[in-house]
């Protein structure tokens, strides 16, 4: 248990305390104070929105964690996120802009066209990987360019696009199909999403640990060949978890839209399925490690501002974030052959006594 528990926090501490101390040579290079750089971020995050807006951005990171976890488990790769998230975005938005239903149902329309389009768009990688044999990194590659020349006709005005002001977004949802959030006054509003995030986040653990079909997930990106002798369909398998990962991906842009912006802009931000594999590799794909990583991935985003006031450049935040990523995948594999080690010494010691206790049994 010691072992394990090591095992799963050690990495990524290591990673963050690596990055802390690249940063810090960064600023003192640089000619910067340290430790002003590191004091105004944490400070940052006791003023003003920045605390509940870390939140509400930490449940968007870690909806995009969760889809690329999904495709991890079944040692997938799916890099796709990025395309399946936003296409399902806007696809969502159309539809949400489009119809009139009472709140709640309008709500819940909006979040299951979300999960159907961004599953519909992960099938594509999935049937290529099953029937074609094609690398689902490529294809979700590919997938992702295409997404975003699609999106921009979606939400051109020769499509389901309107002219606002200097943009162009899709018809503003109807207030009937906003998700309520909890107001905080002056430090803002939290997003409702943050629920919904933190249920499916539960439902990735159950799913996983107390369901046969977890098992099987797990078994199949183990060892495929294993758990097709076992009687496991490796092609079905494959297709479930890349329609989970992308179900799961159409979620990520639900905190903002339903809660905040009400419809897709041009403008709207991307890059969050890019920052899920990050913070899924950070969290070791469990739903508690990703939580905290798509929180600090989130604290060092909100942060960021409060580096001018010091003087400090606020890339900082982004080499942190690369150092964190690169580190954390050196740690895991640094504590995992430190583990090994440790484990062939502690069977070598307990076969020496099992062999020193025959010997003597045999000289009595």
């Amino acid at each position: 248990m010691r072992t394990t528990l090591r095992g799963k926090l050690l990495p990524p501490v290591l990673a963050i305390v690596f990055s802390v101390l690249l940063c810090t040579v960064a600023l003192l290079i640089s000619g910067d104070n340290p430790l002003d750089a590191f004091g105004a971020m944490i400070g940052q995050l006791f003023r003003g929105t920045t605390a509940v807006d870390t939140l509400n951005s930490g449940a968007v990171y870690y909806l995009a964690g969760l889809a690329v976890a999904i495709g991890f488990q079944m040692n997938l790769f799916n890099i796709g996120v990025e395309g399946q998230y936003r296409f399902a975005a806007v696809v969502a938005a159309i539809v949400g802009g489009a119809i009139a239903l009472p709140p709640g149902i309008h709500t819940l329309v909006i979040i299951i066209v979300a999960i159907v389009a961004g599953a519909l768009y992960a099938l594509i990688p999935a049937l290529l990987k099953v029937y074609r044999g094609v690398s689902e990194v490529i294809s979700t590659i590919m997938l992702n360019a295409i997404a975003i020349g699609l999106i921009a006709y979606l939400v051109s005005t020769d499509a389901f696009g309107v002219q606002v002001g200097n943009n162009i977004a899709t018809e503003p949802i109807p207030e009937s199909g906003w998700m309520p959030g909890i107001p905080f006054g002056d430090n803002g509003t939290l997003f409702g999403f943050v629920f919904v995030a933190a249920l499916v986040g539960y439902g990735y653990w159950v799913l996983l640990n107390r369901t046969r079909f977890g098992f099987e997930l797990k078994a199949s990106g183990e060892s495929p060949t294993a758990a097709t002798a076992g009687g496991v369909d490796a092609r079905k398998m494959i297709l479930t978890a890349m329609l989970l990962s992308g179900g799961v991906a159409g979620l990520t842009a639900l905190p903002e839209l339903l809660g905040r912006d009400h419809e897709y802009l041009q403008t709207s931000p991307a890059g969050y399925g890019f920052a899920g594999i990050a913070v899924a590799l950070l969290g070791r794909n469990h739903p508690g490690g990703i939580a905290l990583g798509a929180v600090l991935w989130a604290f060092l985003d909100k942060s960021a501002v409060s580096l001018d006031n010091v003087g400090v450049p606020q890339e900082i935040t982004t080499i942190m974030q690369g150092a964190i990523v690169l580190s954390v995948v050196i740690a895991y594999e640094i504590v995992r052959r430190v583990e090994l080690a440790a484990e062939q010494r502690r069977v070598g010691r307990q076969l020496g006594r099992d062999t020193s206790d025959v010997a003597a049994g045999g000289s009595v």
